[in-house]
């Protein structure tokens, strides 16, 4: 039976490692390019071995640099408008990340850039359960318009690095989440 291997005192040495890799990575993509393995490995001085071993695949990496997401409530609890004023969070908290790093989620593959659809239902099931949609508009209808207004594309598409502040961009969104919305 094997035994599991500790790496003990070397365990520091190999975070600092990883975390070489990373900022060689989040360099590169910030710089535009959607970086090789063999880039990667350059950048932090290692070997394409190493970056595999310490991180993963070209993925893994690519997906270890974004954001942790927030996940922020509304500081209203239930009752008239509590889910308005989630959706408006929620399209606030998307456009904050996506700000944080419009160049990373740029070269992301797609799925790695933060999708909340549990959440986008969640919140369309409030909605409706707060009569807010508009009459005929379907939970799956108003999931699917959440998860467009909080997308990376629709957030660049406004944002156009820095045209519009973050919160510009939420602004328009909201006003655009008007359509599911009743009035």
């Amino acid at each position: 039976m094997a035994r599991p291997y500790r790496l003990g005192k070397r365990e520091a040495e190999a975070g600092a490692t990883r975390d070489a890799i990373l900022a060689a990575a989040r360099r590169l993509v910030a710089s535009g390019t959607s970086p090789s393995m063999e880039e990667i490995a350059r950048g932090a001085g290692v070997s394409r071995v190493t970056v595999y071993n310490r991180v993963g695949s070209r993925q893994a990496v690519l997906a270890a640099l974004a954001p942790a997401e927030p996940h922020t409530r509304s500081a209203q609890g239930p009752g008239a408008g509590a889910a308005t004023a989630r959706l408006r969070d929620h399209i606030a908290d998307a456009c904050s990340r996506w700000s944080g790093a419009p160049a990373l989620y740029r070269h992301l593959p797609p799925g790695l850039s933060g999708t909340r659809e549990e959440e986008d239902r969640e919140l369309a099931q409030q909605l409706a359960a707060e009569n807010a949609l508009r009459p005929g508009c379907s939970i799956k209808e108003a999931q699917d318009v959440i998860g467009i207004l909080c997308s990376f594309p629709a957030f660049d598409r406004l944002h156009q690095d820095g045209r519009r502040t973050a919160a510009a961009v939420a602004d328009i969104l909201m006003r655009m989440a008007g359509g599911i919305l009743a009035s």
